[in-house]
């Protein structure tokens, strides 16, 4: 068994070129050109919880109701998501209705599911399941997309690198705000090197994950997008009505995410923007505002199209150790938290994990 994820130890992986259209648009124009066969296009759902699996099918499956995406096509799902979540459970019963409708077969387990399909959407809102889920899918060496959070904890979520690397199977995890045109111009030089970013998300609390996994994780993918690895140390400060995680980075720049608390809408997410401020060497920049899902299912469909992922996994597992850091500060009434803590505990409760998978 490979040693596991060092995070000292950065491996540069290729990355695909932007493709610079109208992301707010339609992403059928982009793959429609010349694809006609929907053979090794077969797309599976796992987890019917979340209103991602409805957009995502419509979307894949029609574009406004007459052409499918490139060939790519959701075919079939498997409904079961949370257990014990119930802004989750009490959805699945409407969006498995919704999914057949638009053609897709629902079955009854994920080894049914992989029969059926090419490649898998993760979509369990529940991030306690994913490593579950995950598994028999990375023994079967589909490519998948893991809707955020990777897992409900870094021990999970380096468990499944270290399966998929095992197995040779091709994944990637990441919220949709990652993909704004505005935070990619950055990262794209827009502003030459970030010298510091400051972003502001939405946030509400679900009791079975640590706080900034449900949702606040959104804030903390922009922040990763714009600064990239390498936290060293963090500070978060804790009122009721808002929480602030300051991050000092080993080279000593500076990032801050800002989460206010809001009311729920009727749908149990958050009302909120999502922003920032990023600051380079030639300037400034402001990120946002959120343009939808388009931007992410253009890089899910490049995903499919050539097995490599748009995001570093260790990029992923930091964004996990800098969210379980802010709950160790915030345990700790404010104190800063060293990651490299985080990582010695979850590295060896990974390690207890991979003994019966791999």
């Amino acid at each position: 068994m490979k040693a596991l994820y060092d995070r000292r130890n950065f491996i540069k992986t290729s990355s695909v070129a932007g493709i610079g259209l109208g992301i707010s648009g339609s992403i059928l124009p982009l793959y429609s050109r010349g694809m006609s066969s929907t053979t090794g296009k077969r797309v599976g759902i796992i987890g019917l919880d979340t209103s991602h699996c409805v957009k995502f099918t419509k979307e894949i499956n029609s574009f406004n109701g007459s052409s499918k995406l490139g060939g790519y096509k959701v075919v079939a799902a498997y409904p079961q998501g949370s257990l014990d979540i119930e802004s989750s459970t009490k959805r699945i019963p409407g969006y498995t209705e919704e999914v057949r409708k638009m053609g897709v077969e629902i079955v009854d387990s994920i080894p049914s599911l992989l029969e059926k399909v090419d490649l898998i959407l993760l979509e369990t809102n529940d991030g306690r399941r994913h490593l579950e889920q995950s598994i028999p899918v990375l023994k079967a060496g589909k490519p998948m997309f893991i809707d955020k959070p990777i897992a409900a904890s870094l021990s999970d979520a380096i468990v499944i690198v270290e399966v998929a690397k095992h197995y040779k199977a091709p994944f990637f995890s990441s919220s949709s705000l990652r993909f704004m045109s505005s935070v990619q111009d950055i990262v794209n030089g827009k502003i030459g090197k970030v010298l510091g970013a400051d972003v502001y998300s939405p946030y509400i609390l679900e009791k079975t994950h640590p706080d900034f996994f449900w949702y606040g994780i959104h804030g903390v993918e922009m922040l990763y997008s714009l600064m990239g690895r390498g936290c060293k140390t963090l500070t978060r400060f804790h009122t009721d009505g808002a929480e602030v995680v300051v991050g000092t980075w080993d080279d000593g720049r500076l990032g801050t995410l800002r989460c206010m608390h809001p009311q729920k809408n009727i749908y149990g997410t958050p009302d909120g923007e999502f922003g920032g401020i990023a600051f380079g060497e030639t300037g400034d920049a402001v990120v946002g505002p959120f343009e939808g899902y388009n931007p992410l299912l253009i890089e899910i469909i490049k995903f499919f199209q050539t097995s490599i992922s748009p995001v570093n996994e260790e990029v992923t597992l930091e964004i996990c150790a800098f969210m379980e850091a802010a709950d160790e500060s915030k345990r700790r009434n404010g104190a800063s938290v060293v990651l490299d803590e985080i990582w010695s505990k979850a590295k060896r409760d990974a390690q207890k994990k991979l003994k019966n998978l791999i």
